[in-house]
């Protein structure tokens, strides 16, 4: 085969043993689990707000911008449920370019899975010692959650993930919510097929052992636009896709029907400065319809410390992202407190 192996990496076991969670963020996770899942269920109604970078590239920066989320959520918390995005894994469409801190822990320097594993447990479990919040993290690479599994509140399986069968089936075994996004031809038959597998049983191979799964009934969808195929992007975010998608969720049997409405990407044909005017939008939408107030659970946004993005290279800006671009601090915040008023 034309592989070698560069080096053994640890059990998840040993490296969360080297890097353990404290009682007090264990604690933590159980009660922001618990809210999270009521919201879910329908037992509270707090709007989630899934928010950070793109690409969680910076332990420092990274930290900085959940410390600020902080002071916000102390304000809000009343009304949204914040969870910082911190994604660790990036997708690359054509398999190249900056692939996520798993990858790089240093983003100029080359790949190194090992330091890398270590990089990303410590970030995470920093930004939730500093910000009192418990995380999100994509799921690209299906085995490798096991490294994080026992500190993160929130999943999402990407618009290129979501047709894959291992990553329908692992997020069967997960117990807490996970977002399946629509793929990137914006198929909402896909997307829903996805949640189905997710809600499901199953046995099949996992890490090398035979397991069986009970299914995630938080599992639900994240609307993020799509792509024709001139390569236009076709957004999702309007009142009639949403009332197509509560007619959707309708004639199948699912449960806790629930969406997130991803504001970038191709909602926004990565626009940033759009997220302010489509989140404004689809809280509009939610309030008009009481069908698609239960429905619509919450929002995600790409932000960061510094807007817009930049390259890798010499004399890089501190908190600004190296992949998409991403609002800075100043308008995520007051975005946060509008949508803590009409939520």
């Amino acid at each position: 085969m034309g592989m070698r192996i560069n080096a053994r990496l640890p059990h998840a076991a040993d490296l969360k043993a080297e890097y353990p969670l404290s009682d007090s963020i264990k604690e933590l996770k159980r009660k922001r689990d618990a809210e999270i899942q009521n919201i879910f269920t329908d037992k509270s109604d707090k709007f989630i707000v899934l928010v950070g970078p793109c690409s969680a590239d910076n332990e420092d920066a990274v930290c900085e911008y959940v410390s600020k989320l902080a002071v916000v959520n102390d304000k809000v918390s009343d009304k949204l449920m914040i969870i910082p995005r911190i994604y660790t894994n990036k997708p690359r469409t054509t398999g190249e370019g900056y692939k996520g801190m798993l990858h790089q822990p240093d983003p100029d320097q080359a790949p190194d899975l090992l330091a890398g594993l270590i990089a990303i447990r410590k970030m995470h479990i920093r930004a939730i010692k500093e910000g009192g919040m418990t995380t999100a993290d994509e799921m690209l690479y299906p085995e490798n959650r096991s490294y994080l599994d026992d500190l993160l509140s929130y999943e999402a399986v990407g618009a290129r993930s979501v047709e894959n069968q291992q990553h329908r089936l692992t997020a069967s075994g997960m117990d807490i919510p996970v977002g399946m996004k629509n793929p990137t031809s914006g198929d909402f038959s896909v997307m829903l097929n996805s949640v189905v597998a997710a809600q499901s049983p199953h046995t099949f191979i996992y890490r090398g052992r035979d397991v069986t799964t009970d299914g995630n009934e938080f599992a639900h969808v994240i609307l993020r636009g799509g792509v024709d195929k001139y390569g236009t992007c076709i957004p999702n975010y309007h009142y009639e896709d949403l009332v197509r998608l509560l007619d959707m969720y309708n004639k199948r049997d699912l449960k806790n029907p629930a969406a997130l409405i991803d504001a970038n990407h191709s909602n926004s044909n990565k626009q940033y400065k759009e997220q302010i005017r489509i989140v404004s939008e689809v809280l509009h939408s939610r309030n008009y319809n009481p069908e698609l107030k239960r429905l619509i659970k919450g929002v995600m946004i790409e932000s960061y410390l510094v807007e817009g993005c930049q390259g890798i290279g010499s004399n890089m800006i501190y908190g600004k992202s190296i992949t998409d671009p991403c609002l800075g601090w100043e308008d995520t915040e007051q975005l946060i407190y509008k949508i803590a008023e009409n939520c």
